[in-house]
């Protein structure tokens, strides 16, 4: 919320989307393709990851794919079938940019919150 009840900002929100992109301004990596990573890491499955986001397992993987592809590393570890089924793990590289992300998120959103306090204080005036 920008101001107080009955402002002409209290309905107004700033939100805001980090995208890792490459030289060319395409994206590689998105809020999406975060929530994709944590959620692989949370329930160990591709599918079930895709299941929980409400996406295809052909955009998951494609997401995925496209990422490892751009990165040039993969981002998962895939461990197919067999007595117990099949998993998904992240791999090294895809914690540490499971983890960057997260700690770059805690300081944008910090940032991000205190200049968003000072413009709307300073419209709101």
């Amino acid at each position: 919320m920008a101001g107080s009840q009955g402002s002409k900002y209290y309905n107004v929100f700033l939100r805001y989307q980090l995208n890792l992109e490459d030289n060319d301004d395409k994206n590689i990596f998105n809020c999406e393709g975060f929530e994709l990573l944590l959620t692989i890491d949370r329930l160990q499955s591709i599918v079930a990851a895709a299941e929980a986001m409400n996406i295809s397992y052909r955009k998951a993987w494609g997401i995925i794919s496209k990422v490892e592809k751009k990165l040039g590393f993969p981002l998962v570890i895939k461990q197919r079938g067999g007595s117990d089924g099949g998993f998904t793990t992240l791999s090294t590289e895809g914690h540490e940019l499971l983890e960057g992300y997260k700690e770059l998120i805690i300081h944008f959103d910090k940032s991000i919150s205190d200049i968003t306090k000072k413009f709307f204080h300073k419209i709101n005036m």
